[in-house]
């Protein structure tokens, strides 16, 4: 679980690295798909991508069951809430499944239009490798730029308590690093979720590169 875990949130870290040139330039950002697009490392990278998140769903499936196991006929039970046991830690699997949601929609929007198109021969008014062009098309809709803070939101809240938790899980627990490693934590997964964010909004906002010269598509679904 917490290696899965520590893998998505390295990935992570440069899909928001990556989203925040298209602030700065689309022909960079455009060209990073290029590079990425329909090639054999990329379409690698995808298939052990998908791989790991059914892996991380499918152990963090398996604990809520144990867990619910060992809990027996307490379940049910109506129980104070523990002290120092943040809401979030006690939901993660609810959080993993909106994120699991918000991921459909994300492949739907884009690696569908984009990759998937490149592999499929599929035309489309935007072309597979006008990455900044989806996006523009993608958050000038209201209701998707909605549902992508609420996805957002979700993720901060899984990735601060995994984060550390994952580090707690492989040995790196001290007394005087734990609370250490919490902050950290949160300062990066907040700094990871803020790129997301960023782009979202400004272009949520009506922003587009000054560089950028392909269609501007509204989204039709919206």
């Amino acid at each position: 679980m917490s290696v899965t875990g520590m893998a998505l949130i390295l990935f992570l870290t440069f899909h928001a690295s990556m989203n925040v040139v298209a602030l700065i330039s689309a022909k960079g950002y455009n060209m990073i798909c290029e590079f990425l697009g329909a090639n054999w490392y990329a379409v690698v990278a995808t298939v052990g991508l998908a791989g790991l998140v059914a892996l991380h769903f499918i152990f963090a499936l398996w604990l809520t069951i144990q867990n619910r196991k060992a809990r027996g006929a307490s379940k049910y039970a109506v129980t104070d809430k523990p002290e120092k046991v943040e809401w979030y830690s006690q939901n993660m699997f609810v959080l993993g499944l909106i994120i699991c949601l918000g991921l459909c929609l994300h492949l739907y929007n884009f690696w569908y239009n984009m990759m998937y198109a490149e592999l499929a021969g599929i035309e489309n008014e935007i072309a597979p490798t006008n990455g900044v062009g989806y996006i523009i098309q993608t958050f000038s809709c209201p209701v998707y730029t909605c549902i992508y803070m609420v996805w957002l939101c979700a993720l901060w809240f899984h990735l601060n308590h995994g984060f550390w938790s994952a580090l707690q899980t492989m040995g790196w627990n001290g007394k005087v690093w734990f609370n250490r490693w919490r902050v950290i934590s949160c300062i990066y997964t907040t700094v990871v979720v803020l790129m997301f964010v960023a782009v979202a909004l400004a272009f949520a906002f009506g922003y587009v590169p000054s560089d950028y010269e392909g269609p501007v598509v509204c989204c039709s679904g919206c």
